[in-house]
Parts: structure tokens; sequence; C-alpha cells
């Protein structure tokens, strides 16, 4: 069995030669301004990485226009996004570094993100009005039930752990992962859909093993590992943020990124086939 997620393929030569030098300009950019990491500023990279993933659906859907698919396949698409994100975030590294106001490099980063985001919703909705097998609805009732145990969980990390310094970003940590465990729990359990990565088909033939399958499925395991895991990261990464909050809000915006990426693109997905 293969180590990488069905549908990982680089995007044909000429297509990954401008990624990469794209992608090391964007970094060099990034290494010469310098912008400080604080709260906010982790906290506003959430709708580009929302964007990736609903872009990747799209590709999948073939909403894409051919002339720039490959760069919306898997994982280029992530990378396109992150270049993206990453001259924005460069270009208003001189902008105050924390608030949300229209001057601020939060509100600015997370403006512009928030565009891409806004655009590949539109273009979902637009594309899932052609499409006879879409389930926004099951879309729309996962975000809902991801919110309330997002709550409920870190409601609960807050009675048994400290973790006021991570703040808005470990909640998305553990936003993040909720939704990527519940989405790929329903789209597995309930739409019919197969999991791409191995390690996560791994934990759900585990929970088909389990007795409870017939009853509550096989995704309700991979929800819980994906909760724990969560909120054990956050607890762990308390004292890290404290003392290195430049290294630490990096770090767990990058874990937010592993299930927000993820659980965007199964979002945009059942709503789409």
């Amino acid at each position: 069995m293969s180590p990488l997620p069905s549908g990982f393929a680089l995007p044909a030569l000429p297509y990954l030669v401008g990624l990469l030098v794209t992608a090391a300009v964007a970094g060099g950019l990034l290494y010469r301004r310098r912008p400080p990491v604080t709260e906010a500023t982790a906290t506003a990279l959430t709708p580009w990485m929302a964007a990736g993933g609903g872009l990747y659906a799209l590709f999948q859907f073939g909403a894409v226009p051919s002339a720039v698919a490959p760069l919306f396949g898997s994982p280029a698409v992530y990378v396109s996004v992150g270049v993206l994100a990453a001259i924005v975030w460069a270009a208003v590294a001189d902008r105050p570094a924390e608030g949300w106001g229209r001057t601020t490099a939060p509100g600015l980063l997370a403006g512009a993100g928030g565009l891409l985001l806004a655009s590949t919703v539109a273009a979902a909705g637009i594309a899932a009005a052609s499409s006879v097998g879409g389930r926004p609805d099951a879309s729309a009732g996962i975000l809902v039930v991801t919110l309330v145990v997002t709550a409920a969980v870190w409601a609960g990390l807050r009675r048994v752990a400290t973790v006021d310094a991570t703040g808005s970003v470990g909640v998305l940590v553990v936003f993040a992962h909720a939704l990527d465990g519940i989405s790929t729990a329903v789209g597995y359990d309930r739409l019919g859909f197969g999991e791409q990565t191995p390690l996560s088909r791994i934990i759900i033939h585990a929970g088909e093993a389990l007795p409870t399958a017939e009853l509550i499925g096989a995704g309700w395991l991979f929800v819980v590992v994906k909760l724990l895991l969560a909120a054990g990261i956050v607890a762990l990464f308390e004292e890290y943020v404290r003392e290195d909050p430049t290294e630490g809000y990096l770090l767990l915006a990058l874990i937010t990124a592993v299930g927000l990426g993820p659980g965007a693109h199964n979002l945009v997905l059942f709503a789409l086939v």
C-alpha cells in the first residue's frame, strides 16, 4: 500500500518548475521581509487553508479551466495557494501585526484570503447547480456539528489543561481536525465516499472491526482519534507558545492546515458530487 494519499500527483514538468520557482521567490520575500508572527496573523491564514481544500475539490469535479488545472491538483494546489498567501503576507509585513482593522496585517491577510475563499465557494455553488448528486445539506450539517463539537472539546480542554497562550490558534487546531474527522466519518459511513489517506483508512478499518460498526458506523473511531490528537497537541504547545510565540504559532498554523484543508475539501466535494 502506497504511503501517499490517493490522487497525489505532481503536475507536468513546466507547471512544476514554474510552481517551484514562484514558491522559492515567495519564500525569499518572506525571509527578507520577516513579517511578525502573532496570534492574529496565524489566525488570518485560516481562509487560505480552507480555500486550498475547496479549490482541490473543484479540480476533482472538473470545474477548473484546463489551462491552470495542473496547479489545482494535490499537492500542487496547496503550494499554489501558499505562494499567494506568502506574497500577500510579505506585502503587508510593515503593517501592525495585531488587531483586525482594515490597515493591519491580520486584517489585510485575512481579507485577501477571505476573497479567495468566497470566490471558491461561489464557484462551487455555480458548479453544484449543474450537479444532480450533490449534498450541500450534508456539508452544512457537518459544519454545524463541527462547531458544536469544537465548542464542547475546547470547554473540556480548558477544564483539564492551561491553553490560554494558544488562543484562537488553539481553537482553530481543534476545529480543523474536528472538521476533518467528522466530514470523513460522514462521507465514509453515510455518503459512500472512500478515504484517500492510508493512515486514516487504517483507523477507519479498525473501527469497522469493532462491534459498534453496525450501530454507529466505522468513522467514529477516526473522529475520536482526531479530537484526542488535536486537544493533546494544543495542551502540549501551551508552554512552547509562551516561550517562543513565533515558532509556536507557525507550527500550530501548520497543524491547523493539515486538518482544515482536507476538511474544507470534503465539504465542497460533498456539495458537488
